[in-house]
This record gives structure tokens, C-alpha cells and sequence, in this order.
């Protein structure tokens, strides 16, 4: 039972006061003094800076929103767009460069994380007229059909080729210890990061395997 002193306030009693406390507090807000607009633009400016990155063997100077990923700086500012945006989450590896020596996903790093670094892309493999070993491999196996994911498959057969020379291990090494050997199964294990959607994987692996062989 309520108390005697309990005041019971209706529904429409409620929503009228809260009604007339936005207004006042709309209000208040108006009135504001005008300088606190800037304050808030400032606030909201995009951070930049500015970096210097060497692509290709060429040096780049750049003036970039610091999220801009390294994806996008290779593509839309400095038109290098041989590197492809599949996904832009990390699985699918058709944005696979080589960064200081080791395979990335170009998507998943901020361009100003390589300032003074060094990045190869497909344009700096090789070209039409004098093409990388695993480009002519490429062609000669038929290791693509669309090309989208090529040039990504590409760049990490080459960092896989330069991992099993270091003796890095994979997931699927039996003795961590020992030299990897560039077994079939070796080569899926460390090649799995990069998707083929049209299914061209066996001759990517024929390709990639006689380039290996022959460096071997």
C-alpha cells in the first residue's frame, strides 16, 4: 500500500517535465559562447604525417593521414595498384608485399609503421620484358586464371622460397631443428594465407616448386 506522503505522478505528468528539461537544456546549449566551435573542429582534425618510404628502389616521400594502411598508400598515392585489395581483413593475402625482407599483408599495417623502410611490390619483381623467375614460372604452369590474387601469390612465393633457405619452420615441419625441406605439404602450409578463388593451387604449387627446386 503506498504511504500517505507518496505523491503519485502520471505518465503524462512524467513525459511533460521530461519534455520541458530538453528544452531548457537545448536551450542552454544555444546560448553557448560562439568560440567553442573551432575548439571542437580543432579537435577533430585528421593527424598527419610524414614519412619516407623507399618502393621499388625508389624513394617516396608522403604526407599521410596516419590510418591510412600501407595498401592504400601503395595504391592511391602512389598508384603502384599491381597489389590488390581482396578482402582488406588479412585472409585472403592478394595485398602481399614484401616489406624489409618479409612477406606482409599490406592491409593490416599503417604506412607510417614503415617510415624509412623499404617495400617490393609485383611492379618491382619483375616486368613483362624481363620477368622474376616465379612470374615466367607462373605463366608457364598456368598458375592463375583471373590474376586478381596473382600478384599477392606472387610476392609470398617469394618470401616462402627465402624462408626455407633461412631454415624458418612452418606449422607442419616435423623437427624444428632440422632444414625444411619444400615438400608439397610445406609449400600449402606456408602458401594457405593466400586464397585462389578461381582453385588454380596445383599449378601455383607446380610453379613454385620448380622455381625452389631450381634454387635449391
Amino acid at each position: 500500500m503506498d504511504s500517505p506522503t507518496t505523491h503519485l505522478i502520471s505518465r503524462r505528468d512524467a513525459l511533460i517535465v521530461g519534455a520541458a528539461t530538453a528544452a531548457t537544456a537545448a536551450a542552454v546549449s544555444s546560448s553557448a559562447p560562439a568560440a567553442a566551435a573551432p575548439a571542437a573542429s580543432a579537435a577533430g582534425a585528421v593527424p598527419r604525417a610524414k614519412l619516407s618510404i623507399t618502393v621499388n628502389g625508389k624513394s617516396h616521400s608522403l604526407d599521410l593521414d596516419t590510418r591510412t594502411t600501407l595498401l592504400d598508400a601503395l595504391r592511391e598515392h602512389l598508384h603502384l595498384t599491381g597489389t590488390k585489395k581482396g578482402c582488406d581483413h588479412g585472409q585472403c593475402g592478394a595485398c602481399t608485399v614484401i616489406a624489409d625482407g618479409r612477406r606482409i599483408n599490406s592491409c593490416l599495417t599503417l604506412a607510417v609503421m614503415h617510415d624509412g623502410g623499404q617495400v617490393t611490390t609485383i611492379e618491382g619483381l619483375g616486368t613483362p620484358q624481363n620477368m622474376h623467375p616465379l612470374q615466367a614460372a607462373f605463366v608457364k604452369h598456368d598458375g592463375y586464371q583471373c590474376g586478381y590474387c596473382t600478384p599477392g601469390q606472387i610476392c609470398s612465393a617469394v618470401g616462402v622460397i627465402d624462408e626455407v633457405k633461412r631454415g624458418v619452420p612452418s606449422h607442419v615441419s616435423a623437427d624444428l631443428t632440422a632444414r625444411p625441406m619444400l615438400s608439397a605439404e610445406e609449400l600449402r602450409e606456408r602458401m594457405s594465407g593466400n586464397i585462389c578463388r578461381c582453385g588454380a593451387y596445383s599449378n601455383i604449387v607446380e610453379a613454385i616448386t620448380e622455381v625452389a627446386g631450381s634454387r635449391a
